[in-house]
């Protein structure tokens, strides 16, 4: 079973447009409404892999009951810490050639009994748990060393923990060395402090992560592919995509992917890959099946390309 905690979900919103135009009316071609929030979209995407999963998250108002039927619909046990303020609603505009825009809400601002009752829902659903997830931004209300101490309740009760987030939350939880952690290529180069402009750069990040606390980097650098770093060594993997679709929730998707496969080495890696690649293929937040992967497309080596551009200067 995976456990997945996301502070600050979001009832989701993508609209498909054949292109962005400010200050005109833009006609969508599709529109979905979907369970948002890294965690939430872990939890989505090892269900669709037909593992059991728990989420763990604040629900307030009609789109934090609306969050919950739709998880409940796609076979995800729900463990809702009831809060006063309204849950947020995200809105993604995705462009046909691929260019996404995000309007992400703040959410609502915690308590502190919320907040105690947050991690004490963790407590009781963490028994039996292969992993717990912590993914995605803080709410108002709980500060960036929130994190850091869940990892260190985690370890605590003898259990691993992976970590999707970023800025102040990241580097505070570094100091209680995270089983896991996923930066994407610009969260990389803010932990790190200096810009990446090859995946030589990005190994050389992941390292110093890794000195940092961290015990292992699983780092998403896009269309560069995905890489692993962690004390057995370095692995660097890759899938092609022929066109992409949209990518919220991919590298969410590739977490799972990972996860599923056991966290660790070269194969954990190849299903992180595999994972992204076909999310990037489906609409909106849409999480992989067994059916939309293909293993075979995927190349893992510890050849790593350390000249290799990323796509854009990440920092």
């Amino acid at each position: 079973m995976i456990l997945t905690v996301t502070p600050n979900p979001s009832l989701d919103r993508t609209y498909e447009v054949p292109s962005l135009d400010r200050g005109e009316v833009v006609r969508a071609t599709g529109e979905r409404v979907d369970p948002g929030g890294k965690g939430v979209n872990v939890s989505r995407a090892v269900a669709a892999a037909g593992r059991r999963t728990v989420a763990v998250l604040p629900l307030g108002g009609a789109p934090g009951a609306l969050v919950a039927d739709l998880l409940d619909a796609q076979g995800i046990e729900v463990a809702p810490v009831p809060v006063a303020g309204a849950t947020r609603s995200n809105i993604a505009l995705a462009e046909a050639d691929g260019v996404l825009t995000k309007i992400n809400a703040p959410g609502p601002d915690l308590t502190p009994a919320e907040q105690e009752n947050l991690l004490d829902t963790v407590r009781r659903h963490a028994a039996g748990a292969d992993w717990i997830v912590c993914c995605g931004s803080l709410p108002r209300g709980l500060g960036p060393s929130w994190y850091a101490a869940l990892v260190a309740r985690v370890h605590a009760a003898g259990l691993r923990i992976a970590l999707d987030t970023s800025g102040p939350a990241l580097l505070a939880a570094l100091r209680e060395r995270p089983d896991v952690v996923k930066p994407n290529a610009e969260e990389l180069a803010e932990a790190v402090g200096r810009p990446l402009t090859t995946v030589g750069d990005a190994l050389k990040a992941a390292e110093d992560l890794r000195e940092t606390g961290a015990r292992a980097v699983l780092a998403s650098l896009g269309s560069a592919g995905q890489l692993l770093v962690d004390a057995d060594g370095a692995w660097y993997g890759t899938a092609p995509v022929d066109a992409v679709r949209s990518n919220v929730g991919a590298g969410d998707a590739s977490l799972a992917g990972f996860l599923v496969a056991g966290g660790r080495g070269p194969e954990a890696l190849a299903s992180a890959v595999a994972h992204g690649a076909a999310a990037v293929r489906l609409p909106g937040s849409v999480m992989p099946t067994p059916g939309d992967l293909d293993p075979a497309a995927v190349t893992v080596t510890a050849d790593i390309p350390v000249d290799r551009p990323l796509d854009g200067a990440a920092g």
